[in-house]
């Protein structure tokens, strides 16, 4: 019987480690999930302070990149037109002059009324007159006005001149004008512009047709 009661199994004493290595999985664990955590925050915060520079810089150069509008006359069909002789030089015509307000800013263009200036030869031959109005943001504003010219108050050096391109069959004109606004954006942000129209135009007078137009 002694025999037998020692040849029965004895499991071994527990010394801890097997307890003390579970403890320390587990606490690597809970490192590593807060160090992933903290890289999550990190790449959250840097990527917010990207987007917000970001922001910051569209705003700067693009939003509160004021620019002058453009101010020109469009293309347009002769309504009447009327030339003298060779012994005497003249023109009359009529038309209605497409004037156009272009504006790329992020905020309305508000101008004051002005005048579009039509010279033959650096002498004033009629005039257009432009209410005070606004032009949107990112938008043209179309202004349609009647228009009536006449060289009978040309000097006679410039009539001589007058006289050659009669002959050529084509009369060059300019319009000239200034155009003095406000630019607001986000309804605080305020900038004076002022747009300049400088247009030159050859009328054709066999066609009674606008044959070129630039402007400047």
């Amino acid at each position: 019987m002694a025999e037998k009661n020692q040849n029965q199994y004895h499991p071994p004493e527990s010394n801890g480690y097997h307890r003390n290595d579970q403890e320390s999985l587990h606490t690597m664990e809970e490192e590593e999930a807060k160090r992933k955590k903290r890289m999550k925050l990190t790449i959250g915060i840097i990527a917010f302070v990207i987007f917000q520079v970001v922001q910051a810089l569209f705003f700067v150069l693009v939003i509160m990149k004021f620019k002058s509008p453009k101010f020109r006359i469009g293309d347009f069909a002769v309504q009447t037109l009327t030339v003298g002789t060779q012994a005497s030089p003249s023109f009359s015509m009529s038309f209605v002059a497409p004037i156009r307000v272009k504006n790329t800013n992020w905020g309305p263009f508000k101008y004051d009324a002005s005048t579009v200036d039509f010279t033959y030869g650096g002498v004033q031959v009629g005039q257009a007159i432009i209410p005070k109005s606004k032009a949107n943001f990112k938008s043209t504003k179309k202004i349609d006005v009647s228009v009536t010219l006449s060289s009978a108050n040309l000097p006679s050096n410039i009539n001589s001149n007058l006289e050659s391109e009669l002959n050529s069959g084509v009369i060059t004109l300019t319009s000239q004008s200034e155009l003095k606004g406000k630019i607001t954006v986000m309804f605080m942000f305020k900038k004076k512009k002022t747009s300049q129209m400088n247009c030159t135009m050859a009328i054709n007078t066999s066609t009674k047709a606008v044959q070129s137009l630039s402007c400047k």
